[in-house]
């Protein structure tokens, strides 16, 4: 065995069907007093919901949050977080709201408590993100890590097949990176593995089947899973793209994910033979790129980047962008070859 550095990252985790409950609990064991709700517009279902398990103790909403925390909208959050003198944020949503959550905390004090209803994951991790002038920059910071998590799966029944399919899609991506990142580990190869398999049995299920909970708590584990992978070691190639494709070009998240992520695993298939593997197994194919694309064109998801609205003519900058500060990455990261995986990206053509 390699060897390697593991370091587990603090987390406390209540899972399971009903487990909103537990909210006015969890905010006892932070001593909050007055909880700042953030989420999009889209959440307001669900931010009803915890208000109504809160009382009074919901001091206030935000539900500005937008895709890839543009700075404006962080330091407004900001503003009103002080304003309402809040002791605790508490995140209802996906990884926009989560970002936002995040922001706050990086300037803060303010403790997170994250309520998911999508499965970006991006609750277990200290990674955050903003974007400023078109360009999206990453980081990490313990102060961004959520205190505590609720995960209950009847919050993500309302989250339409097509978007839970792509954001299942998200959190694969997430493990597949940490089976080859360049500090991967055998701890989170285990989960990450167990991760992909979990959501690779459960979203076909979820898309035929919205209102079942059972396939909704697999995949909400599943999730789980790939939010502690992600949070626990590098990003590669693939993080890269689609950072660079969401903060530059604003493409949808989830989207931009699903349809990059094979042709990733591609990219570097021959450089990462072991988690190739694994991820195979997981899928329960013969080959980890095809069997991420045919899972995906299982899912009913759209599988070219031209159909999110990516000029063709941009694909030069995209890549020149991507390559000149690359994230560490089992293939070497060379411009044309990087070129040619977003050409067939937005093509939406089957890896071969």
């Amino acid at each position: 065995m390699k060897s390697f550095t593991y370091i587990g990252l603090p987390a406390r985790v209540v899972f399971g069907v009903g487990a909103l409950a537990q909210l006015p609990a969890e905010l006892d064991r932070l001593g909050a007093k007055r909880a700042l709700l953030l989420s999009t517009p889209e959440q307001s279902d669900a931010v009803r919901q915890v208000a109504a398990a809160l009382g009074s103790r919901a001091a206030g909403v935000y539900d500005k949050a937008v895709m890839h925390v543009p700075v404006e909208v962080a330091e407004d959050a900001r503003r009103v977080a002080r304003e309402l003198q809040a002791d605790v944020g508490i995140t209802v949503g996906g990884g926009s709201t989560t970002g936002l959550g995040k922001a706050i905390a990086l300037t803060s004090s303010l403790p997170i408590l994250a309520v998911p209803t999508t499965y970006a994951g991006s609750e277990m991790t200290p990674i955050y993100g903003l974007t400023e002038g078109g360009m999206k920059k990453t980081g990490r910071d313990a102060r961004v890590l959520p205190r505590t998590v609720i995960y209950d799966p009847s919050l993500t029944v309302s989250l339409p097949a097509a978007l839970s399919a792509a954001s299942g899609m998200n959190a694969i991506a997430h493990c597949v990176e940490a089976l080859y990142a360049q500090d991967a580990n055998p701890v989170i190869s285990l989960m990450a593995e167990e991760g992909i398999r979990a959501l690779a049995a459960s979203l076909p299920v979820v898309v035929r089947e919205p209102q079942n909970l059972d396939a909704r708590s697999d995949a909400l584990y599943g999730a789980w899973l790939a939010g502690v992978s992600l949070g626990a070691v590098g990003m590669a190639l693939h993080h890269k793209l689609c950072h660079t494709l969401g903060g530059t070009w604003n493409l949808p998240h989830a989207e931009t994910h699903a349809i990059v992520l094979p042709h990733a695993a591609r990219y570097n298939r021959d450089a990462a033979p072991e988690a190739m593997a694994r991820i195979a197994r997981a899928l329960g194919a013969a080959d980890a790129p095809g069997g991420l694309y045919d899972l995906e064109k299982r899912l009913g998801l759209r599988m070219r980047l031209a159909d999110l609205g990516m000029p063709e003519a941009d694909l030069a900058r995209a890549a020149k962008i991507a390559t000149e500060a690359p994230y560490p990455n089992p293939a070497a990261i060379e411009y044309a070859d990087v070129l040619e995986l977003l050409q067939n990206a937005f093509a939406g053509r089957r890896p071969a």
